[in-house]
């Protein structure tokens, strides 16, 4: 019985063992691989040792890319977690019509990003025909070029990661609807005001979603690519080629599959670090109920 049993879980579970093999793993192993080679897909892997990584790290494309995607971390995910966590008290209220403020914010995440990209592309057209500098003609200011200038084009990226917070929005609206109403009314009782409540008492029990949040971030942040791709294709002057966008051009425009495989491997050391430290940095900071 016992074999039989473990036959049958094996016949449910090799689909995914499949599955997982042949696009997970396979792929990560020969990535690995072609990290350590010369490889343009017309012509066998070359060996060629720590070279791409050498060429890498002279490279200075490769540092402004970097550059420009830890600038964009540093902005959009304080900028996350604060109006993540002001709209989500809001959609927390009750009021009257809430389902579809809440219907009305959630939207956004769930428009591809290649449509919405081509829809911000007109927002952000430098003349007056763009929506953003028609509103700023009407109050008699000259918009910039945003996407066609090298100083607004990183700026404009970051205005429309405002655009698609529906998710983080909807998770702090969980954390809050979690959080015990005693705690309010014990704080009621003892007087506490708005403001206190909400720093002792609000966001302090919504550390797990903070740190949650947080973490998805940080992967996904380092990843940043279709918007930067549809918009501006990392120009102008570099000024928004992100980490992926250049890993990317480097293996499926100029076909340097090794040296797009040795980014790849950077970029996950860049990552486990990152995440590695933000346990570190939130260890004892992070509250859960309970413990």
């Amino acid at each position: 019985m016992k074999i039989s049993n473990f036959l049958l879980l094996f016949t449910f579970l090799l689909p995914w063992f499949i599955g997982f093999s042949v696009f997970l793993f396979l792929p990560i192993i020969a990535s690995f691989y072609l990290s350590f080679t010369e490889y343009d897909v017309l012509r066998k892997p070359l060996w060629v040792g720590f070279d791409n990584y050498t060429f890498l790290f002279a490279d200075p494309i490769f540092w402004k890319s970097l550059s420009i995607t830890v600038t964009y971390a540093l902005v959009t995910l304080p900028l996350s977690v604060i109006v993540g966590i002001t709209f989500a008290i809001f959609l927390n209220q009750k009021i009257s019509g809430i389902s579809i403020y809440r219907t009305c914010f959630y939207l956004p995440s769930i428009v591809p990003l290649v449509a919405s990209s081509i829809i911000w592309i007109w927002i952000f057209r430098g003349d007056e025909g763009g929506l953003l500098n028609g509103v700023l003609s009407k109050l008699n200011i000259t918009g910039p070029l945003w996407l066609n200038d090298p100083k607004w084009a990183l700026i404009a990226l970051i205005i429309m990661s405002l655009w698609s917070f529906g998710n983080s929005v909807l998770i702090y609206l969980a954390g809050l609807q979690d959080i015990p109403q005693s705690l309010y009314e014990a704080a009621d009782i003892d007087g506490a005001g708005y403001w206190y409540k909400l720093f002792l008492v609000t966001i302090p029990m919504l550390t797990p979603t903070i740190f949650f949040n947080l973490i998805i971030g940080i992967i996904s942040v380092f990843q940043y690519f279709i918007p930067a791709y549809v918009m501006t294709s990392g120009g102008p002057e570099h000024s928004t080629t992100f980490y992926s966008l250049y890993a990317y051009q480097n293996a499926f425009e100029d076909f340097k599959f090794g040296y797009a495989s040795s980014m790849a491997w950077i970029l996950f050391v860049i990552i486990v670090l990152l995440t590695f430290l933000a346990f570190k940095s939130f260890a004892g900071k992070v509250y859960y109920q309970g413990k």
